[in-house]
């Protein structure tokens, strides 16, 4: 009788050093989990974009529990690894950052972060990243999933398309406040200047604002830098081209999404459509102006010629961009 009321003893001893046991470990992770908290949001109001290294990394984002959203950038912005495009990726990163803070009722459940490759190569190591620059969202529970990797190819890396993809994983809206820039107000104040000055001192001889010509390539030349993309690239500001994966020499000229595109792609697209123009105002001169008929089968051919070989350039880039478009004339 006495061995049976010590196996009960030896039990319940037992069963109460295990509750207190696992009440002593949700308190050590509770509390290791708020001063996580506390810590990032402190890092948080100093700098938008904390810089993580291999141990903050696992400290903040690996660590588990969690009841936060960490969003992280890998770079490698170190002038020596040649990679324009995370400067641009890394300036729209920080804005999106900047227009979080005005989310205050969200400020302890997501934040911004960056791993550049040179401060943590353990870490690309660790994510299996070999390219830059890639964001990621790390959820509060569970491994993230292969949505919560940013496809930046598909939808570009301007600040807009990042809280857009932010909403999505998180359910956070956040409103992008860019800075205000008045390097084209006062562009466009110099410009007018100009203009008024030289008015000014051809103001005897003003024939020439009554030329035609002058008109027509003004009108002209503005139409192709519209169609061509030149605002976008003011409101976006994209990099002027992408450094490719393939070796020193390897630049991507044109975006390879329909929502994206590059400086130098928009310089292509008017000069192919100036090309374009211009063979068709050849082919209307040699039409409507009587002469040589020689002359003006050789225009009319040149016009015909360069409407269908760079009208056919067009239809590639577009081709090549929008997936899925099924038609073409020349080249594919």
């Amino acid at each position: 009788m006495d061995y049976k009321k010590f196996i009960i003893f030896l039990g319940l001893i037992s069963s109460f050093s295990y509750v207190c046991c696992q009440y002593r470990m949700k308190n050590v992770q509770g509390s290791s989990l708020s001063e996580r908290v506390q810590q990032l949001t402190e890092l948080a109001l100093t700098r938008p974009v904390m810089k993580f290294n291999g141990a903050r990394f696992k400290e903040f984002v690996k660590s588990t529990p969690r009841n936060y959203s960490v969003v992280v950038m890998f770079t490698a912005m170190a002038p020596q690894r040649q990679c324009q495009i995370c400067r641009h990726a890394n300036d729209e990163f920080i804005i999106v950052a900047n227009s979080f803070r005005y989310l205050q009722s969200h400020s302890k459940k997501l934040f911004f972060a960056s791993v550049d490759f040179d401060e943590g190569s353990d870490v690309f190591q660790m994510m299996r990243i070999n390219t830059a620059p890639v964001y990621m969202h790390f959820p509060p529970k569970g491994k993230p999933k292969p949505a919560d990797t940013m496809d930046i190819e598909r939808i570009g890396f301007g600040a807009e398309a990042i809280a857009k993809w932010i909403s999505e994983r998180t359910e956070i809206q956040i409103r992008v406040l860019r800075p205000p820039n008045y390097s084209g107000t006062v562009a466009i104040i110099m410009l007018l200047v100009l203009i008024g000055g030289f008015l000014y001192i051809r103001r005897n001889n003003l024939d020439f604002i009554y030329n035609k010509t002058v008109w027509g390539l003004g009108a002209l030349f503005f139409t192709l830098t519209m169609t061509s993309g030149q605002m976008w690239n003011h409101i976006r500001g994209p990099p002027f081209m992408h450094r490719s994966s393939g070796g020193k020499a390897a630049y991507m000229y044109i975006h390879a999404s329909s929502q994206g595109q590059f400086v130098l792609e928009t310089y292509i697209v008017m000069v192919f459509n100036g090309a374009v123009a211009l063979g068709m105002i050849l082919m209307i001169e040699a039409a409507s102006r009587k002469g040589d008929v020689k002359k003006r089968r050789i225009f009319a051919a040149i016009g015909a010629g360069l409407v269908a070989i760079f009208f056919s350039l067009l239809l590639s880039i577009f081709r090549n961009k929008a997936q899925g478009y099924p038609y073409s004339l020349l080249f594919k």
